[in-house]
């Protein structure tokens, strides 16, 4: 134990490295998340450009963007413009939309990084670990082989190779139009 922690009983050493992630915290305590309809940030994305509001692509009803706290690079999500908060609740062009903009994001990500697998899934309402519960969105978040080692089980941290201003630039490089 070093002198400080021995002073300021903050702890024992243990040999084991830290590896710090503050930023993180902010998510944590619920940073960003809107506490009404008017301030969710999944309505006001699309008013930004695609760069500050980290959009890959824009359709009609629906729209892809990165998630600012990805759990692998290149995760993101297909968002609907319309503020609902259950997928039962889009129209049919929404759901036809919605679909194709997930495989779209599926193929541009294959293409774009190599990935050789995807976890695609929504989580519908809080109870279900939505963290924004209010407007529907889906993630798709690449895999590779051996993407998950030790950090994420043992430390609770990620390595993230690239930055998000890099990564959607290079899916939304490779989107495909059709």
């Amino acid at each position: 134990m070093s002198g400080l922690e021995e002073q300021h009983g903050v702890g024992v050493g243990d040999a084991f490295q830290r590896l710090w992630q503050p930023e993180r915290l902010a998510y944590i305590k619920g940073a960003g998340k809107p506490t009404g309809d008017h301030d969710c940030p999944f309505c006001t994305i699309p008013d930004r450009s695609d760069e500050d509001g980290l959009v890959v692509a824009r359709g009609d009803r629906v729209y892809a963007v990165l998630n600012l706290y990805p759990y692998n690079a290149g995760h993101l999500m297909v968002c609907s413009y319309r503020h609902v908060s259950d997928y039962g609740d889009l129209d049919a062009a929404e759901t036809v939309e919605f679909a194709e903009y997930t495989k779209r994001a599926m193929t541009a990500l294959r293409v774009a990084s190599g990935a050789q697998g995807f976890n695609v899934g929504m989580n519908l309402g809080s109870i279900a670990g939505a963290g924004i519960a209010a407007h529907l969105h889906q993630h798709v978040v690449p895999r590779w082989g051996g993407d998950t080692n030790f950090l994420p089980v043992v430390a609770r941290t990620k390595v993230l190779p690239q930055l998000l201003a890099e990564t959607r630039a290079m899916v939304a490089d490779h989107w495909p139009t059709q």
